[in-house]
């Protein structure tokens, strides 16, 4: 699984990032070995302690963290990707840090930002026979629409789509309410509830799949793994 934040620098003083602090890949992560499962996690910048038994990987950037999701992913029977990508890094990356006394005379600067890449889509598009994919979708929109679109797009078996910006839920909060949909259209409404108990929410809506999953031609039954 995917937890917290990326950041994309463009000098070594200042980066582009958001405000994910990873609890619920951390709760995700906590929840699966005490299933019995065998987790690795891969983290983006937090101060969050590792959950016991979870096998960490630290990354910074998008790219990073791409590199490593791809790495792990084909081994795995359940992939939950709950990082907060940064979908944009700056095209270039100053050596130095960049001088207030060499900007614009109105103190401005101009960043010409690029794509970073989709990392839950590539693996939705390698994924493998028994393997189950869950996405999490952040809006401010359309909730259902915007998640259901991803769902598609993305080639998942779940998404646990939330908004942000309100009091309690999302980002830098330590309860959380959302909407889960899964491949095939059924609707679960998860109501505001702490972390812990969400992941663990979550995890019971994805196990039936990973079950399923294990019966297909091609499906690993022998052991559950989360990355």
């Amino acid at each position: 699984m995917t937890a917290g934040p990326t950041r994309e620098p463009f000098d070594p003083a200042r980066f582009i990032s958001n405000p994910s602090t990873g609890r619920m890949g951390f709760a995700l992560a906590a929840e699966a070995i005490r299933r019995g499962g065998e987790v690795t996690l891969i983290c983006g910048p937090t101060h969050l302690e590792t959950p016991p038994g979870v096998h960490l990987v630290r990354v910074s950037t998008a790219d990073e963290m791409f590199r490593a999701a791809l790495n792990q992913a084909p081994g795995v029977d359940l992939v939950l990707k709950a990082a907060a990508v940064a979908d944009y890094r700056p095209e270039v990356r100053s050596p130095g840090k960049i001088k207030k006394d060499v900007l614009l005379a109105d103190r401005a600067i101009l960043l010409r930002l690029l794509p970073t890449p989709d990392i839950l889509e590539e693996i939705g598009r390698r994924k493998k026979p028994g393997q189950v994919l869950v996405g999490f979708a952040a809006e401010t929109g359309d909730l259902e629409a915007n998640a259901l679109r991803k769902l598609l797009k993305k080639n998942l078996d779940l998404i646990v789509a939330n908004r942000i910006g309100q009091e309690g839920e999302g980002f830098e909060a330590d309860t959380n309410r959302a909407l889960v949909i899964d491949r095939h259209g059924k609707k679960t409404d998860l109501p505001l509830m702490p972390k812990e108990a969400m992941a663990a929410a979550i995890l019971d809506l994805a196990e039936p799949l990973l079950a399923a999953g294990a019966g297909q031609p091609g499906g690993r039954s022998t052991r559950r793994t989360a990355s």
